[in-house]
């Protein structure tokens, strides 16, 4: 039996979710309830911490390949020119062939950390919105989860909407701060397969059957 207002578990009999706190109104899922919405969804099985792995490594693969088109094309347009002005100059050495010393353009270090500041938040906003429309999207997933039959739900098994696909995605840095990557296998022990991101956001990764 589940809450209505939250989406888990109730024990029978109980007059308050011990979750929420709310007053009890429970429903099975498919058993119809005024002003409740209880998705099919729910009956989908939720998927494990290997199938979510497999589906991130296709996410980062395709969003690296994103990236570096990204890094091209600023490189196009600034001109290789531009970037070969950085490369280390021969100076002090011109007489004998063996004794060459080079020496990087004193501006490097600088061109550097501009590169390095200017593409850090392109790739945050490039990834957070790959993550968030997708999940928030009628696919319901990324292209990695999509290709492997996962779609990302609320605690209903109803679309997400954006804002809270944006809160499941940045809930995400408190995950990777919890040592040994804990805060991600919880995904293949919890009771609903949910880790730490899906906990703090409300959310389901389950299974196309």
């Amino acid at each position: 039996m589940y809450c209505t207002r939250c989406g888990n578990v109730v024990s029978e009999g109980a007059a308050y979710c011990r979750t929420c706190g709310n007053a009890v109104a429970i429903v099975s899922p498919g058993s119809p309830a005024e002003g409740v919405s209880i998705s099919p969804s729910l009956t989908a099985p939720y998927a494990g911490f290997w199938l979510r792995a497999v589906a991130y490594l296709i996410d980062s693969t395709i969003l690296t390949i994103a990236f570096g088109a990204i890094v091209a094309i600023c490189v196009a347009s600034f001109g290789v020119h531009f970037f070969r002005g950085f490369a280390p100059s021969m100076y002090d050495g011109a007489k004998v062939s063996y004794d060459v010393t080079y020496s990087w353009h004193p501006m490097f270090p600088a061109a550097v950390l501009a590169v390095v500041f200017l593409l850090l938040p392109i790739a945050m906003v490039v990834t957070w919105l790959y993550f968030a429309l997708m999940e928030a999207s009628v696919h319901q997933g990324t292209l990695g989860k999509i290709v492997l039959g996962l779609f990302v739900t609320d605690l209903q098994g109803r679309r997400i909407s954006f804002g809270r696909a944006t809160g499941r995605f940045f809930s995400k840095i408190i995950t990777g701060l919890v040592p040994l990557f804990i805060g991600y296998m919880m995904a293949g022990f919890t009771e609903k397969r949910q880790a730490l991101h899906d906990m703090i956001a409300g959310c389901l990764v389950l299974k196309k059957v």
